[in-house]
Formats: C-alpha cells, sequence, structure tokens
C-alpha cells in the first residue's frame, strides 16, 4: 500500500535507551520491526511488515546518501550513517543507524539488518548541512545525473578531510 504523507517542521528525538529495529529482505521489503520502529515510524506493524523500508524515507535526505548505503551492504560490508526518517504524521526523527548484511550458511546475503539509535547532537547538525546541498543538487541537476552531482560533492568533502564516509561519520 502506498502512503502520501507530507513533512512538518516537527522533530522528534529518540530516548538514550531507544533501539529501532528492522530487518528486510535484499529488496527493502520489511520482514521484521521492533515496538521502537512502530512507535517512531506511526504505522501499525501489519502496515510496515511487507513494505519498501523506504516508507520512512524524509525528502531531506539524498538520494546519493541511500545510493551509498545500498552499495555498500550490497557488497556484503556492514554501514554507519545519519539518516533523518519521517513518520506518517509528517514529523522528522533523526537516528544513528548501523546497516549489516545477514548470510545464509554458504555466506550468501539473505537479508539486511538495522539497528538504530539516537545520534549524537552534534553529528546530526554537521550532516543537516551537508545533506541539504546534496538534497538541492540533485534538485536543481535533475533526476537523472543529480545523484552522481550530490555524491560527487560529497566526495569532494571527503577529499578535503581525507576520510571515507563512515570515517568521517564516527568523528561528527
Amino acid at each position: 500500500m502506498k502512503y502520501t504523507v507530507t513533512p512538518t517542521n516537527k522533530l522528534r528525538e529518540m530516548r538514550e535507551e531507544d533501539f529501532i529495529v528492522s530487518k528486510t529482505d535484499l529488496k527493502g521489503r520489511i520482514l521484521y520491526c521492533n515496538k521502537i520502529f512502530v512507535e517512531f515510524a506511526q504505522y501499525t506493524e501489519k502496515e510496515l511488515i511487507g513494505s519498501q523500508h523506504n516508507i520512512v524515507r524524509h525528502p531531506e535526505m539524498p538520494r546519493a546518501i541511500f545510493k551509498l548505503l545500498w552499495d555498500t551492504v550490497q557488497s556484503g560490508s556492514e554501514i554507519f550513517a545519519y539518516v533523518k526518517n519521517m513518520a506518517r504524521d509528517g514529523s522528522g526523527y533523526w537516528v544513528f543507524a548501523n546497516i549489516s548484511v545477514s548470510k545464509d550458511e554458504k555466506g550468501r546475503p539473505i537479508a539486511y539488518s538495522s539497528v538504530r539509535r539516537k545520534p549524537k547532537a552534534s553529528g546530526v547538525k554537521t550532516v543537516t548541512e551537508i545533506y541539504r546541498e546534496m538534497v538541492a543538487i540533485e534538485k536543481r541537476v535533475g533526476t537523472k545525473d543529480g545523484m552522481a552531482a550530490s555524491m560527487e560533492y560529497w566526495n569532494s568533502i571527503q577529499a578535503k578531510g581525507g576520510t571515507s564516509y563512515e570515517e568521517f561519520i564516527h568523528t561528527i
């Protein structure tokens, strides 16, 4: 089922003890979600199970960051990231996500798991500005080349700091 959600200026904050947990199949469809995910997403568990995980995607998140996340986990590696999600009521909430690959006994990917916790305020502040510029680039350049241009901007930031995305994420 497709839901139309309009973002609001309301921002919700995770509690220190919160962990949002979900598991998806290799196509990004939700197989499992915990009660904290249900609480923050403001959908029922029944509505979430079987839905694409992007049901909680906030429009202020650059598409290039999601491409980086997908490319990383599809290569078999885990990744940490700051992500802004959007609840059913349009409110936003920031998470610090760890996304990893679940593999079968032969080492083949079978699912993706994500555990999200409350992010550091300093990290949110830093990525908010970067992500805002990346989204602006994606809109300005257009659908076809916007993601590549946005990633180029990100790579220029990394080149200045001499770090990878994940190294940068862990230092902010």
